[in-house]
């Protein structure tokens, strides 16, 4: 009797990450079993009256508007930890299938592996065992003693595995297909530099020796092999690699090498099917350390399946497609039973030879040199150049097929610093050079690395990224000064600096680190180091390519490029999918990158001398990729890996680079077509273009103080008894609530012993040091209403000081203290009429519940955040006369998350500040709730203060400013986020920031109520502070907003007294008392009868099971 697994009818799941098989086993479920679940039945009986009433609750109780759309917003995000993993099987064979081609996932009855050498291989293979294991549930795992088989000789270890298999033919009695996994692992290579070739060839033959004896020994088995990888470097036990990115190259080579040879193993021995019981398939692409283990399963299960024709492949990235067999194509894959559209290709794409005519004419009949050097650059002629650099032109020479060639420098051949033979050979600049200046030197002639005596002044390393650029001019500039055959002082030099490429490749895994701010920056190092110490010198500066038109090589499938090789050497570029925001953002960088230099260069930083300049070269801004005639990407400008370039194109590059460097600035050639006919150009005339003037330097900055121009200052003709008529000029008194914020902890630190320091004095809404002209905060702007405006905070220091009680570290639970502490202070102090005095409040707070949420979720929740702040404008709304409150909405916390900085605070006070916010990953669940939290204290806060509570008398408001609401982190001139703003542990303000902060609140201050700002603007501008009009001079408020016909609705006031309790609010949505008695005793009938009949029909099955005598099983993933 075949067995069936437990199916479903879908063709795909989606699912977030697979649990991990701790033992080579098949675990049952019960997918009702009240046994396991350990739920009796009357407990399952109040869940489900709980669950009815819960249901009917909502559907009777309609959800505020504005709540229900703020928080719909945030999508859930709840991790699915237990994944369904049910796939619509067509089901297992009628009969034992006697093909290997026509076997299914149910067929097979046996799996095992070699080469689990490592615990991430090791975890692969029990996740796919699990899988498998849901197609049949007597699955069993073989798997040798990985102790005693590492060091064993190949034909050894797969002898004794094949005697291990062969007694497991059978599982229950029953004949059974195998599946072995072989995994190959390229960090067990032992490779000597120059041993590379020899090194993939004797993996190979080890592979084909495994295969030939378990194919001689074994019957009914399917071989998947496997390549795979984790560390990112080779291991060479001849000498060290002399750079990590020249390791992570010649890694990513050598797998991409055995992988092709592996493929070329199989397709010579024809699969090792001779048989039809026996077949071996190689998985598609490497398994590297660009993946997870999970990702790594999801890939390797896909090729596993049978593909549909014309089926698209399942990248790593797509961790929730999981493929599932189907009724057409229901079979384990092989290359036999693959449809001819989705075969996995084992010959790479013939591309055209290499051109053998490589090199160019040069049509310049003038190419004599001035009779005498000049004094000055800027009259100076091609052949006075002495020196050149870099580029190391790895695989330029190499034959189409010979992708293990790629790990070879062609320095000869490089575009801008080779000089192999002559022009008329091969064309680079150094030979287009030397027709001007036989005598030239510097040029790198052969093969070899930046050490080699034959690199001569190339010292360009394979992988390199802006960072590198100062330790190679360092480098160069040693060289020069120690060669003989340059006149240090005298000679006139040419470098050629090309860099951004591989920082492009890898901005995803750290925008701020390869961020444009810090490449130009490590660029600009690179180039003041050459201006501060050699003597005439001319840099051609290469715009950072557009790499994104690359991408063509590798979407097109039937090019046969290795894009699991460039996944590993370019993986941000390739990653994004089409019409992605990610694929939008690596476009943007790569922008981003292009302006930099430009505007680097345009500065005019390396015109200050006559013997230094740096010139952009921009003819790599716009690249167009060259096309076949059938409209496919031509891969002869390319090396074997698709990525770098081949000499067909390192000869249009030196033409490309040379004819800009005729043009005039301003007018150069800024599009480079691979397939488009350059000619050489020469030399004319200088050029007339003049650097625009570098923008002048503002002033240093003294101080964060505001200029002042309202006219209109003076306050109401008579004290107002309304606070919806109360102008600026009629406020008496300031105070403020709050936390460290508020308390101005840290804003005028300068190092981490004075952070604890409380400068209340600048606080952004209650500090009243000096003036409005250097220092910016909310009581100084009221000075110029104002000038006797009392109660604000003076100096450093703590409580208390003026009307400033906010306590650093506080919470929302500490508000209502601090307000009784308010009223106290008032109520004792002479200079208060408590009556007659108009007083405006300032509170802000949450941003330490927020922080902590994550480490006491009870007692910080949202509702208590609510409560504590409804208790504690109550108390003003009960006891306090003539107040107007100002609630700052609590900022988004998030993009804090971008502000870094190397001190110690940033590095290690920040994340312990806000760990809830700042520790947990990108894309994490844990982040996702956070930002959740945090917009619902904002909307929570919304509906209380906005929800009528306070509407009830005539001299008390409160408004929210949401100037908070979306926070913008300031930005500097280079476009990353300005640290100037913020203190120095990275998370509280600085005094600008507090300035910044004081205006954006006043101005919301004198915004309607539903027209206000939700965002800050942190710019230094002396000049942002808005003012009161004739037309509306009054501070707003929900009711004289509502008069200017914003969207606020009119609210009906009393006359101004001080009520025992707040205005009580009608709820429309309120819900009878005698309803909810009578849905609890609905919902517990029908939650009785539902369960009821749930177990009867459950015994009925159960009783209709045992009389069959069918047994049904399940696994567990």
């Amino acid at each position: 009797m075949r067995r069936v697994p437990n199916c479903t009818s879908q063709q795909t799941v989606h699912t977030t990450t697979l649990l991990p098989a701790l033992q080579p086993k098949s675990f049952q479920l019960w997918p009702f079993s009240l046994d396991i679940m350990g739920i009796q039945r009357w407990t399952l009986v109040a869940i489900s009256v709980l669950l009815l009433l819960s249901t009917l609750t909502d559907a009777l109780v309609p959800v505020r508007e504005s709540e229900s759309s703020s928080l719909s917003q945030e999508p859930d995000q709840s991790p699915d930890i237990y994944p369904s993993f049910l796939c619509a099987s067509p089901g297992p064979s009628p009969s034992l299938p006697s093909s290997v081609h026509k076997i299914r996932p149910s067929d097979v009855g046996v799996v095992s592996a070699l080469g689990l050498y490592s615990p991430q291989a090791t975890h692969v293979f029990y996740m796919m065992a699990e899988i498998l294991s849901l197609f049949n549930p007597h699955l069993a795992t073989v798997l040798p003693d990985v102790s005693t088989f590492k060091n064993r000789d190949p034909l050894e270890q797969a002898e004794d595995l094949a005697l291990s298999l062969s007694s497991h033919e059978f599982v229950e009695g029953e004949q059974v297909w195998r599946l072995l996994l072989v995994f190959v692992s390229v960090d067990e290579l032992q490779v000597c530099p120059g041993q590379e070739d020899g090194a993939v060839s004797s993996a190979t033959k080890k592979v084909e020796v495994m295969l030939s004896t378990l194919q001689s020994q074994l019957h009914h088995t399917l071989v998947r092999v496997v390549l795979w990888s984790e560390n990112s470097e080779v291991i060479h036990t001849c000498e060290d690699v002399s750079s990590s990115n020249r390791g992570t190259l010649e890694k990513a080579i050598l797998t991409g090498a055995l992988q092709e040879s592996l493929s070329d193993l199989l397709a010579a021995r024809q699969w090792f099917g001779k048989r039809d019981d026996f077949s071996a398939v190689l998985v598609s692409s490497p398994l590297t350390t660009n993946q997870t283990t999970d990702q790594h399963t999801l890939r390797l299960w896909a090729e596993m399946l049978q593909p549909m024709k014309d089926q698209p492949g399942v990248s790593g990235d797509d961790l929730t497609r999981i493929v599932c067999p189907t009724e057409e194509m229901p079979y384990l894959r092989t290359q036999e039973n693959s449809p001819s559209g989705s075969r996995m290709s084992t010959d790479s794409q013939t591309a055209p030879r290499l051109d053998p005519k490589t090199g160019s004419e040069l049509p310049c009949v003038d190419r004599t040199p001035p009779f005498q050097p000049p004094p000055q650059f800027m009259h100076c002629a091609q052949a006075i150049l002495k020196w050149l650099q870099p580029w190391a032109a790895n695989g330029a020479g190499s034959a189409p097929s010979n992708l293990l060639d790629v790990m070879t420098e062609y320095r000869g051949l490089s575009w801008c610093i080779g000089g192999d033979e002559n022009l008329t050979n091969v064309t680079t600049l150094p030979n287009i050079l030397r027709e001007f200046n036989p005598s030239l030197v510097g040029f790198a002639l052969g093969t070899g690395s930046e050490n080699s005596p034959t690199a001569f002044l190339n010292q360009a390393v394979p992988g390199a990224n802006a960072h590198d650029m100062p330790a190679q001019a360092r480098v160069l500039i040693q060289r020069m000064k120690n060669d003989s055959r340059i006149d240090f002082q005298n000679d006139w030099k040419m470098i050629t600096m090309f860099i951004g490429g591989n920082d492009l490749c890898d901005h995803c895994s750290d925008s701020l680190y390869f961020s444009t701010a810090n490449i130009v920056s490590r660029v600009k190092e690179a180039l003041d180091i050459l201006q501060a110490e050699v003597p005439r010198v001319f840099v051609n500066l290469v715009e950072v390519m557009n790499i994104v038109p690359l991408r063509q090589l590798h979407l097109d499938t039937s090019v046969n490029c290795p894009t699991f090789l460039v996944n590993i050497l370019c993986r941000c570029v390739l990653k994004p999918k089409e019409g992605t925001q990610e694929l939008q953002t690596l476009v943007d960088t790569n922008r981003d990158y292009q302006r930099g230099m430009r505007y680097l260069v345009d500065s005019g930083r390396y015109d200050k001398h006559d013997n230094f300049t740096v010139v952009l070269q921009p003819f790599f801004r716009e690249v167009v990729i060259p096309l076949l005639e059938d409209g496919r990407p031509d891969r002869s400008y390319f090396s074997p890996d698709c990525f770098h370039l081949s000499e067909k194109a390192h000869r249009l590059m030196a033409r490309a680079l040379w004819n800009n460097m005729l043009e005039p600035v301003g007018k150069k050639t800024s599009t480079y077509d691979f397939s488009a006919a350059i000619s050489l150009q020469c030399p004319s005339q200088n050029s007339d273009y003049t650097y625009p003037e570098p923008p002048t330097s503002p002033p240093p900055v003294n101080n964060w103080g505001s200029d002042f121009s309202c006219t209109d200052t003076a306050p109401s003709p008579t004290v107002p008894t309304s606070v919806h008529r109360l102008r600026p000029g009629d406020i008496n008194v300031v105070a403020s609530l709050g936390d460290s914020v508020t308390a101005g902890f840290g804003a005028k630190a300068n190092n981490i012993l004075q952070l604890r320091n409380e400068e209340r004095g600048v606080s952004w809404c209650i500090g009243g040091d000096e003036t409005l002209e250097t220092v910016s905060t909310l009581p100084n702007i009221l000075k110029k209403f104002n000038p006797d405006v009392y109660g604000f905070s003076k100096g450093r220091g703590g409580r208390p000081n003026g009307f400033n009680v906010a306590v650093s570290g506080a919470k929302a639970a500490g508000i209502p203290g601090q307000v009784q502490d308010l009223i106290t202070l008032w109520k004792n102090d002479k200079n208060v009429s408590w009556e007659n005095d108009w007083k405006l409040v300032t509170l802000f707070i949450g941003g330490n519940d927020l922080c902590q949420y994550c480490n006491d979720r009870a007692s910080l929740s949202t509702l208590n955040y609510r409560n504590y702040l409804r208790e504690s404008l109550d108390i003003l709304y009960n006891e306090v006369p003539r107040v107007l409150v100002n609630v700052a909405e609590i900022l988004e916390i998030e993009d804090l998350r971008k502000i870094k900085g190397n001190g110690l605070g940033c590095t290690v006070l920040q994340p312990n500040l806000c760990p809830c916010f700042l520790i947990p990953g990108e894309n994490s669940p844990q982040l996702y709730e956070m930002k959740r939290i945090n917009r619902e204290l904002q909307v929570l806060t919304e509906a209380l203060v906005n929800g009528g509570r306070y509407d009830g008398r005539e001299d008390f408001a409160v408004v929210i400013q949401p100037f908070f609401q979306k926070t913008i982190v300031p930005m500097n001139n280079a476009g990353q986020p300005d640290i100037d703003f913020f203190s120095v542990d990275c998370f509280h303000f600085s005094e600008r920031g507090h300035a910044g902060m004081a205006i954006a609140l006043w101005n919301n201050m004198l915004e309607p109520v539903g027209s206000k700002q939700i965002y800050n603007n942190f710019t230094h501008d002396r000049s942002k502070i808005q003012c009161p009009t004739k037309d509306r001079p009054f501070i707003f408020t929900r009711v004289n907003s509502a008069s200017l016909g914003t969207t606020t609705s009119p609210v009906t006031t009393t006359s101004a007294h001080v009520p025992d309790t707040p205005a009580p609010v009608e709820c429309s949505y309120a819900l009878p008392t005698w309803a909810t008695a009578l849905l609890t005793c609905v919902g517990l009938l029908i939650g009785w009868a539902v369960t009821s009949l749930f177990f009867h029909c459950r015994e009925r099955r159960s009783r209709r099971k045992t009389l069959a005598h069918v047994e049904i099983k399940t696994s567990k993933f």
